[in-house]
């Protein structure tokens, strides 16, 4: 597993000068544009990225370094949890899943909120579609996305290390690709100021739940992770549709620049934004589907275990008073037969 993600292409071309300035394209980002220092913003030259064909050259190489993070995670850490729990091979898989979302959830909401709270978005909200098209971003924007996008990608060689069941496969392609399409399609169509503030948003949840997930595994008393979670899915959603409502519907429809332009990256039209919010309603409306099943599973599970156990309570009760009445039972009856005394046996021989 760690042979085939151990050696990538871009790293041995960094060891010939010839092939070095091609490896250059794997491993920097590239489209880079270099702002003059002005009196009234800073003393300093500012330098911004734009995208272009190149950055898949970069994703691919990132794609190869997130399998092998993904391979350290799995046998040093995930390996050595599941040999002390020996857990079931559903349990086992479910623990993997959780370990490794986890621990990039929390590394993506963590550098995700570095970005917002830099750049001032969270305290300036209008920011989401002011200045629209936003075609050159600072370089942890950029990087950020370069990341998500090469972790999703490299979900799909995954399903083949992790030996993922034939009936989880489509599944899992479908939860990856909902992924890709609304990172590239807010990376390409230039939203990348709300893209930022929803995979936070959404990344914090989805972290809450597998962590609560893997509490679980550990100790199945623990649901309390799972009830705050619930709450947090909910005003999740909501606050996902808010914050697309109001940058499509008002803040990009109000907008004086209004044409398509693919030389400047401008995509504020009326088909444009319907589409980009409708798929994102769909998306909101398919994991709230997704969510209300999960919570009426757990629920029939809950109410069908637990009238189970008051009537094997119950049994095991009335089992023990059977059996002593019995022993009651059985003890006058032999003290009360006379030919079982010794008083009865003299009656009988005399």
């Amino acid at each position: 597993y760690l042979q085939v993600a151990k050696y990538s292409p871009a790293l041995l071309c960094f060891l010939f000068q010839i092939t070095a300035k091609a490896a250059v394209i794997f491993v920097t980002l590239q489209y880079n544009v270099t702002i003059p220092a002005t009196e009234e913003q800073s003393a300093e030259t500012i330098s911004l990225y734009h995208y272009g064909i190149k950055d898949l050259a970069t994703i691919f190489f990132y794609m190869l370094v997130a399998i092998i993070i993904h391979a350290i995670i799995q046998e040093y850490v995930l390996d050595k949890i599941n040999r002390k729990m020996h857990f079931s091979k559903t349990k086992h898989s479910k623990f993997n899943e959780s370990g490794q979302l986890s621990a990039f959830y929390l590394f993506s909401c963590v550098w995700g909120t570095s970005i917002l709270v830099s750049e001032n978005y969270i305290s300036d909200p209008t920011s989401l579609w002011r200045d629209y098209p936003h075609t050159l971003i600072p370089f942890q924007m950029k990087f950020f996305y370069i990341l998500q996008l090469a972790y999703w990608f490299h979900a799909f060689p995954e399903l083949y290390f992790q030996k993922t069941k034939k009936e989880d496969i489509f599944r899992q392609i479908v939860y990856i690709g909902l992924y890709l399409f609304h990172i590239a399609g807010a990376y390409l169509l230039n939203l990348t100021h709300l893209g930022l503030v929803l995979l936070v948003l959404h990344y914090f949840v989805e972290f809450l739940f597998h962590i609560s997930r893997l509490f679980y595994f550990s100790d199945e008393r623990y649901q309390k992770g799972f009830s705050l979670w619930a709450v947090l899915f909910v005003l999740g959603r909501l606050l996902t549709l808010i914050l697309s409502v109001l940058t499509f519907g008002f803040g990009l429809a109000r907008a004086e620049n209004q044409q398509l332009n693919f030389s400047t990256g401008n995509f504020n039209i009326l088909a444009v934004r319907i589409s980009v919010l409708a798929s994102i309603c769909l998306a909101q409306a398919f994991m709230m589907w997704k969510f209300i099943n999960f919570q009426l599973r757990r629920w029939r599970e809950h109410s069908s275990s637990q009238p189970q156990s008051v009537k094997k309570k119950f049994v095991t009760a009335k089992g023990k008073t059977s059996r002593k009445e019995r022993e009651n039972g059985i003890n006058g009856t032999v003290t009360s037969n006379g030919a079982d005394s010794p008083r009865s046996r003299k009656d009988k021989s005399s």
